[in-house]
């Protein structure tokens, strides 16, 4: 069903906050970033950050936007194109394939103090979870499912309950997200590789280094 290639390296990154100048990428096939890639979300700090990414010595570079990334959600997709450089792939509720893997992102997160890409928890939020496709291998979304990496500093979980419904639906190999600066990490439950690759604390300091996973043939 899955690799028809040769293992892959990716490295995984979220939540850089235009703070990517200080990270050191380190050598891999793929490169994804999960969201966040501003502080402001002005069109000035994401082409920035977009002039520093395609820049990457990895052949494959793709990133989602997160709930600061407001250019994003405001901008019409002919903008978007115009300053997507050649060698990055963007991806909104929509997939790619690298060597045959098939990879989704979204930058929805639960409603939270009207930030961007936010839809109410239960049917409005369902809608996008429902696009995910069952055969997909690698899911980054911005935002954690519930009870996976999601808790915050007074250790409430706030994830997405009806994303995790979907993800245990689907089972991809991995499921990569961010937005939680707290719970930056990776476990393995029911097969599937949680990772939260959040490079900044709840402070915004930066102080985790990017995720590097090989997925294996």
């Amino acid at each position: 069903m899955f690799f028809k290639s040769s293992r892959l390296k990716f490295v995984f990154i979220s939540d850089t906050h235009s703070k990517h100048h200080s990270i050191k990428i380190p050598k891999a096939d793929v490169l994804i970033h999960a969201g966040d890639v501003s502080q402001r979300g002005k069109k000035e700090e994401v082409i920035d950050f977009l002039q520093w990414f395609s820049k990457q010595k990895i052949q494959h570079k793709i990133f989602i936007a997160g709930n600061h990334d407001f250019f994003f959600e405001h901008a019409s997709k002919e903008e978007i194109r115009s300053i997507i450089p050649e060698n990055v792939i963007y991806l909104n509720d929509s997939e790619t394939r690298i060597n045959g893997i098939k990879i989704w992102g979204s930058p929805v997160t639960p409603w939270f103090f009207n930030w961007a890409f936010n839809k109410k928890r239960g049917e409005e939020i369902r809608k996008h979870w429902d696009l995910i496709p069952a055969d997909t291998d690698i899911l980054v979304t911005h935002g954690p499912a519930y009870g996976f990496l999601d808790a915050i500093s007074n250790e409430q979980h706030v994830g997405c309950q009806d994303l995790l419904r979907r993800v245990l639906i689907v089972k991809p190999k991995i499921h990569v997200c961010g937005h939680i600066h707290e719970s930056f990490g990776s476990i393995r439950r029911s097969e599937i590789q949680f990772i939260n690759a959040s490079q900044v604390d709840e402070l915004y300091q930066l102080v985790n280094a990017p995720v590097v996973h090989i997925l294996q043939p």
